[in-house]
């Protein structure tokens, strides 16, 4: 691990160079630090997801699911995020994707989901000043096994992937109402 003397000295020589070709990286700094970066829910547990509790990731998803020390409850995840948001500096925003959603044992199907199978993540940004973003999951379903959701053949298919998305729009405007941020809801 590098030392603060020996970051301050990279820095300065960075801070060199970038001035050498006209940028003040001490202005690009403060710019950055006021720019909000929302980061991926799934970096937490490898795209696992707590919609299926101890099932197979699969459904037209190719990862793992299962690296040593995933999170694999939605308080584990808060608190990984918690650790890793306490030394990223600047302003924060989390993307949630809809099959990280709280729902309590019981299957609910992405067609069904709402708000309140989020009001934890609510509650957590909203006590430590970060916005939310939020996806549907339109993959690791069996509805997507075939690689086709939202431009499925099947018409009934496709409804269903049509309902979530709409629902996860729902969902991403409680989530910035609540919150009093714009939520982005990346379909």
């Amino acid at each position: 691990m590098p030392t603060a003397k020996q970051i301050d000295a990279a820095y300065k020589l960075a801070r060199e160079r970038y001035e050498s070709v006209g940028v003040n990286a001490d202005k690009a700094c403060a710019a950055l630090a006021k720019i909000p970066v929302s980061l991926h829910c799934w970096q937490g547990d490898d795209v696992g997801g707590f919609e299926n509790q101890g099932g197979a990731v699969g459904g037209g998803l190719a990862v793992t699911g299962n690296y040593p020390g995933r999170a694999r409850t939605p308080d584990e995840l808060r608190s990984d995020l918690d650790a890793a948001l306490a030394v990223i500096p600047g302003k924060h925003r989390l993307n949630l994707h809809a099959f990280y959603g709280e729902f309590g044992g019981t299957k609910v199907d992405r067609d069904q989901i709402d708000a309140s199978h989020f009001a934890n993540w609510i509650a957590w940004a909203k006590s430590r000043g970060v916005g939310l973003d939020f996806n549907p999951t339109c993959f690791s379903h069996p509805k997507a096994a075939d690689g086709f959701t939202l431009s499925h053949a099947d018409r009934g298919i496709r409804k269903f992937w049509v309902e979530h998305c709409r629902r996860s729009r729902e969902i991403g405007a409680a989530m910035g109402k609540a919150l009093g941020t714009p939520c982005v809801t990346n379909v």
